[in-house]
């Protein structure tokens, strides 16, 4: 064992140990892991705790961190989705990047420093935080509404710049007059390789991918993909370019095969960790003592990049006439550094363009904006609403289009989202007589399906006067048909402030968020796997034997045991046979302030002397299930009877009258 091996291995050990407790801590906190990664490797560093030590070994591994985040945004490149956004991608996004870059330029050399600083500088503020950003935006339902467009427009811009800065930057090392020369090979050879590969290497990469795949062996298309990664880089690192140039290569020719989605599983992994040992060494770079005693021109650069990056965002985005509230919007989403700017940032250091000490202000400065970055896109649309009093106009406009829509509609369900179990769920209410209203954040959903004549809109329904205006007051039920429990518990807080007695049916991918959504006021939760399961299993069963009567029993009997509101529905065959007025059906019944059924017990009604059942009551948004006889009426109470239409019209009399 060589003699630094135990050494080796305890930095490594202190190095897991530690991004461990920081990621957890930083997901408690809902905050990228990305700022974890970076605080370890700001505290372990040789600038702090000195528990890990600045080599050239590390800094070479970490470095098939970005190699790997080139692949994977390779990967993510598709050509029909660039030509759809060109006019954001190239407009607003090429504008941005420009202008940020040439402003940078200019105060740099104003401030006279090298105007290759100015170039490098230019090019690490460009980049905003693609993590950040899209994660949020996913999580908030942002990613098709108007800014949101123009943001992912403007970031899959900043990832095609970063491949002519991962270029330029190292070329602009180049002394004396070798300058020009320098850069003008490195474009050079990235052309003939660019040209070389994209024409000849994606008949050999489909090839390939399918004799690799033809073996049916996992493990030999995991060495194969990392084959592929590893081997583009280093010929990319032959021709005297970076390393992440060719992953991206790679990633941009395997995107065009059918196994994209099958590599972009594999290699998650394998990027996931070394990205972040990548911005492990970032931290390690970050000298707190000169951060310490230049805090003033941190504070300073930070408000100068966000604010400034923002401003520019914004004034762009106005350019290409976009309203003022959709433009602030945009601004507040991109006006904070990004992961690619740390790896310029890297590049510029290792080739001695920006002084130490300048950067070690705009690293701790682009640290900084991304600790902010989650606070302000979550507070952004409060933000705009006191900046731009024209936001309200925007969203008059929209609920009035809403308002419109839904005028005339009484006793109607409204489907929150119009996905295809929306879509579906419509189908059935149509074929039932009952009217829907539905409202959608997908823009091009919207517009097809009204085009075809559906009742649908644009709106989100978390948002109280999107509901209002969906007539909530006058509806019947809500349907939440996508799975997304975030979302749905917004919806139910507003359904229960506003109607509390309406029915909120919740659909979700499974029942590991069953008890929130019922205590949030669900009437029921129906798991996308339970019912998959229910259907897999009658399948196979009737195929081996089982006859049918025996089959549908079994489901009954599993789906009466889980769905509360429909235990004693389930009651037979012999059910089939009756007229559709005398079929068991369910009616909700609220109890106001001066209802007879008040103060008394369940057993002194005697609904069932009605043929009447009660499966369950909601109090206060929550949902009991076969309520106990003794259990006592109180004002508010919603409950849920189960019979035919005529006695459920007795029942209810009972309770409200006497």
């Amino acid at each position: 064992m060589p003699h630094d091996a135990p050494n080796t291995l305890q930095a490594v050990l202190v190095l897991l140990g530690a991004a461990v407790f920081a990621v957890a801590l930083f997901r408690s906190l809902r905050l990228p892991p990305l700022l974890a990664y970076l605080l370890v490797g700001m505290v372990a560093g040789p600038h702090a705790l000195g528990w890990i030590s600045d080599t050239e070994e590390t800094r070479y591994l970490a470095e098939f961190g970005v190699v790997f985040l080139m692949f994977s945004i390779g990967l993510e490149f598709s050509l029909p989705q660039l030509k759809g956004m060109r006019g954001v991608v190239f407009g607003l996004g090429g504008a941005q990047v420009l202008v940020t870059l040439a402003l940078i330029l200019a105060a740099v050399v104003l401030s006279g420093f090298s105007w290759r600083a100015g170039v490098a500088l230019g090019g690490v503020l460009a980049m905003s935080s693609t993590a950040i950003v899209s994660k949020m935006m996913a999580e908030r339902l942002e990613l098709q509404s108007r800014h949101g467009r123009l943001v992912i427009g403007v970031l899959l811009f900043q990832d095609l710049a970063v491949v002519p800065l991962l270029i330029l930057i190292p070329a602009l090392s180049a002394t004396g007059g070798d300058l020009t020369q320098a850069v003008g090979a490195a474009f050079l050879k990235a052309l003939v390789l660019l040209i070389g590969l994209l024409y000849f290497g994606q008949r050999l990469m489909r090839r390939w991918f399918h004799w690799v795949a033809r073996h049916k062996s996992p493990e030999l298309f995991m060495l194969n993909v990392l084959l592929v990664t590893l081997g583009l880089a280093y010929l990319t690192g032959l021709a005297g370019l970076s390393l992440a140039l060719g992953a991206f290569l790679a990633g941009m020719l395997i995107s065009e095969t059918e196994y994209r989605y099958q590599v972009e599983a594999d290699i998650q992994p394998f990027r996931d960790v070394l990205l972040g040992l990548f911005f492990v060494t970032v931290g390690m770079l970050l000298d707190m003592a000169v951060v310490a005693a230049n805090l003033g021109w941190v504070v300073l650069a930070l408000l100068i990049m966000v604010l400034g990056k923002g401003a520019i965002v914004t004034l762009l985005s106005r350019l290409f006439r976009h309203d003022l509230s959709v433009s602030l919007r945009t601004g507040l989403f991109l006006a904070q550094a990004g992961e690619f700017g740390f790896v310029l940032m890297t590049l510029a250091n290792e080739g001695r363009l920006v002084p130490p000490y300048i950067a070690q202000i705009i690293l701790a400065a682009m640290l900084l904006s991304m600790v902010v970055a989650p606070f302000l896109l979550q507070h952004s649309a409060a933000i705009v609403t006191r900046l731009c009093r024209n936001d309200w106009n925007y969203r008059a406009l929209e609920l009035h289009d809403i308002v419109v829509k839904s005028a005339g509609k009484e006793g109607h369900v409204i489907v929150c989202g119009y996905g295809r179990s929306g879509q579906n769920l419509s189908r059935f209410l149509e074929l039932e007589g009952i009217s829907f209203f539905a409202l959608d954040l997908d823009p091009q959903r919207v517009r097809a399906a009204a085009a075809a004549g559906e009742n649908v809109v644009y709106g989100d329904a978390c948002r109280r006067e999107v509901l209002m205006a969906a007539g909530l007051q006058r509806a019947r039920a809500v349907v939440v048909s996508y799975a997304d429990t975030a979302s749905a518990l917004k919806v139910l807080h507003q359904v229960h402030e506003l109607r509390p007695d309406l029915p909120v049916v919740v659909r979700t991918l499974d029942d590991s968020d069953l008890e929130r959504l019922q205590q949030a006021g669900a009437a029921e939760v129906v798991p996308e796997v339970l019912e998959g399961s229910l259907m897999l299993a009658s399948h196979a069963l009737m195929l081996l034997g089982v006859p049918l009567a025996h089959v549908l029993r079994r489901i009954r009997e599993v789906r009466s045991q889980r769905y509360g509101l429909f235990r004693g529905v389930f009651r037979g065959e012999a059910e089939t046979s009756l007229e559709e007025h005398e079929q068991p059906r369910l009616s909700s019944v609220s109890l106001g302030d001066n209802a007879a059924a008040i103060g008394k017990a369940l057993s002194e009604l005697e609904l069932d002397s009605l043929l009447v059942e009660v499966t369950a009551i909601r109090r206060r948004g929550i949902r009991g299930v076969e309520p106990s006889p003794d259990m006592k009426l109180m004002a508010g109470d919603i409950v849920v009877l189960l019979g035919a239409a005529e006695n459920l019209a007795l029942a209810e009399a009972k309770l409200l009258q006497g």
